[in-house]
């Protein structure tokens, strides 16, 4: 077994963020998002990680964050989109990247949905696409159900509002899948 798996203390390492350093945040993210809408008039993705707790930069969030940017131009070389990301940071208060698409805000999202359901660590990308209009688009407007909980097959939004698992056990589970993803022959 890799020596990653037998210790994995130090992914969860890293500084709090404070509640008002993540209001903060979010509301960069989305004046950002607002600004590129404008001057590129594509989609554009938000990349985040999903990452419970206090602690949103550390290796635990760092790694599936790369993986879903690779996974993005992948999926736009295979589709033929021009992706180009305008923004990557690793802030306190998690990793963040804007990417432009030039393609059907609706194809956008159908493909992400597809490939936060097929990739090993899609479960932990958080990927949210605007409209050129700044709309937007979510699973909802698919027609698809609500992102299923990672411990559990109940949804997401539920498990988080009744804290129906530890904080530890949330962690765990995406130490677990990180783990059988970096040892998976390529």
């Amino acid at each position: 077994m890799p020596e990653a798996a037998r210790d994995r203390s130090h992914w969860r390492t890293g500084r709090q963020a404070s509640l008002d350093e993540l209001l903060a945040a979010r509301d960069a993210r989305a004046e950002r998002r607002a600004a590129l809408l404008a001057a590129t008039r594509r989609p554009i993705v938000t990349v985040t990680t999903v990452m419970p707790g206090p602690v949103k930069d550390c290796e635990l969030s760092r790694i599936p964050f790369v993986a879903a940017l690779a996974a993005i131009e992948a999926l736009a070389s295979q589709s033929g989109w021009t992706a180009t990301t305008h923004h990557c940071a690793t802030p306190v208060t998690g990793p963040e990247a804007f990417v432009a698409l030039d393609a059907p805000a609706v194809d956008i999202k159908r493909a992400l949905v597809d490939l936060e359901e097929a990739h090993p660590l899609g479960r932990l990308f958080d990927l949210d696409v605007a409209a050129a209009d700044g709309h937007t688009v979510g699973r909802a407007d698919l027609g698809l159900p609500a992102r299923h909980c990672l411990v559990c097959d109940k949804p997401a939004k539920e498990c988080g509002r009744s804290r129906a698992h530890t904080l530890d056990a949330l962690l765990t589970r995406m130490e677990d899948r990180i783990d059988v993803w970096l040892c998976s022959p390529a």
